[in-house]
């Protein structure tokens, strides 16, 4: 699938501005529920959104930045659309971070506002307004403004998951037209009921939850955590017919003893953010008989760029561009073939064309493509297999070696919960890879072991890794994404106490 059938404003499918989004759904559906919260009930329906939204937009805002460490994640939902229809620069932030972490965040972002619901959030940084609301998150002041004819965007930061963080910036336009796109390629529509545990604060659950279940007409059931116990009976009470989600919560709920009787009617859980096991695909699946739909994101491309279509699903795959251009280069920059792997290139409506922070440069190339820093191949049809990214290659002796390769053999026993490879210098090979694997097994030596004749048997003598060690936690991004340069830099430095 290429670029979709676009509207003149170059938005699939409907109309671009979020505030003629929000009024046009308040008159269809006024009752409709739009976001719930998972463990209080609690509700905003479409025409409480309209009614905030228009409150907001006549506070004159336009070309503010304003920050949004709000907890609840309803109150959120309402302010963080709010206020982009009322032309603000919205920028979230994690709020249980610790307050230096908050004002690194406001800091680097430039922020002039700061929205605090009922005390959440201690003092901004200096030189920075504080706007108070209570529970109903309305403004104060009653605003006279009229609603702004350009709307705001979402500032948001890289993952930082194997470099440095960029700012990107992602007008109100963009995020809208990446919604539709996920709408349109999932089949979403107003019965559907999503169930989102992944953090507000990302680009995942706000664009595929909050503006994708806004756009389809259907309700996003924001939970402030993911829980496995108590999970199917509170996915059954809340009817909901799908699952926004993370490879961590896949492996956890694959790996329970026991399937609940009964289970609701899940259409497809979406798995993003990360590399999903086969195995950990297959075991979720035989256990209770729900598809998986992977997909493949990033930041920069406002969430979405491939995702599997639901009946033709291709485990090991993320599936197929939508509403997007995808090119796999060579080297020289040639298209790479047929099951060749190469470097990911994208552009299109849904990708930026730069950084907030440096512009970047050096990703962008004069037609617009941007290099993901992504490894992979297409099939014949189409669909993309990701390898890795690009800095995360182990060069052994001259051989490439893929970490997912490796990890993929390693997931595959059950008691492993994650695992991770990296490249270890080595004074002869240069880099070796060795594995760190967290685990629900008692005895750490016997895993090992295993693990070892495992890879003896299925892996080329290469790609076996020189150690493998059980570690009880893996560092994580706030998606559950592994940061392989702190685990590389944890490897080093454990290395060097070592020699001491």
């Amino acid at each position: 699938m290429g670029e979709l059938r676009s509207t003149a404003d170059g938005t699939p499918g409907g109309a671009s501005r979020l505030a003629d989004l929000i009024a046009g759904q308040a008159r269809r559906a006024p009752g409709q529920v739009w976001v719930e919260h998972a463990r209080t009930g609690r509700t905003v329906d479409r025409a409480g959104l309209a009614d905030l939204a228009g409150a907001w937009q006549r506070q004159d805002l336009a070309g503010s930045r304003i920050g949004l460490p709000v907890a609840d994640p309803v109150s959120f939902a309402g302010l963080f659309v709010a206020l982009m229809s009322a032309g603000a620069t919205v920028v979230p932030v994690d709020a249980t971070a610790p307050a230096a972490a908050i004002h690194g965040v406001l800091e680097a972002a430039g922020v002039t506002d700061v929205v605090r619901v009922a005390g959440e959030v201690a003092g901004p940084p200096a030189g920075t307004r504080v706007i108070e609301v209570d529970s109903g998150l309305m403004p104060a002041n009653p605003g006279r403004g009229p609603v702004p004819a350009e709307e705001g965007a979402c500032l948001l930061f890289s993952s930082g998951s194997t470099g440095p963080r960029k700012a990107i910036r992602l007008p109100v336009r963009q995020l809208v037209y990446v919604a539709r796109c996920v709408v349109e390629a999932h089949g979403l529509t107003d019965a559907d009921r999503c169930y989102n545990p992944l953090p507000l604060f990302h680009v995942n659950a706000e664009v595929v939850a909050l503006l994708g279940s806004l756009i389809s007409g259907g309700t996003a059931v924001l939970d402030p955590g993911f829980h496995r116990t108590g999970f199917w009976p509170l996915v059954a009470e809340r009817s909901i017919t799908w699952i926004n989600a993370v490879p961590a919560v896949i492996a956890v709920l694959a790996r329970e003893p026991d399937v609940p009787p009964g289970a609701p009617p899940v259409r497809f859980v979406r798995s993003a953010s990360a590399p999903l096991a086969a195995s950990v695909l297959e075991r979720f699946e035989g256990r209770y008989g729900i598809p998986v739909v992977e997909s493949y994101g990033m930041t920069e491309a406002a969430s979405q760029i491939t995702a599997n279509p639901l009946a033709d699903r291709r485990p090991g795959s993320v599936g197929v561009p939508v509403g997007v251009d995808l090119r796999v280069v060579d080297s020289s920059g040639a298209p790479a073939g047929v099951g060749n792997v190469g470097r990911v290139l994208v552009r299109g409506a849904g990708v930026i064309t730069g950084y907030e922070s440096d512009g970047g440069t050096g990703r962008f190339d004069p037609e617009g493509w941007l290099d993901t820093g992504d490894l992979g191949a297409r099939d014949e049809d189409g669909y993309l297999y990701l390898a890795g990214r690009a800095g995360e290659v182990i060069n052994r002796g001259g051989e490439k070696i893929f970490p997912r390769e490796i990890e993929e053999v390693l997931r595959a026993e059950p008691t492993v919960r994650d695992a991770v490879v990296i490249g270890r210098d080595d004074d002869v090979l240069g880099e070796v890879p060795v594995a760190y694997v967290v685990t629900d097994a008692g005895d750490a030596d016997r895993l090992v072991r295993e693990l070892t004749q495992r890879c003896l048997e299925v892996l080329p003598r290469s790609h076996r890794p020189a150690a493998i060690q059980v570690v009880p936690s893996l560092p994580v991004g706030p998606t559950g994404k592994t940061v392989r340069r702190l685990v590389a830099a944890q490897d080093a430095s454990g290395r060097a106490a070592a020699r001491s």
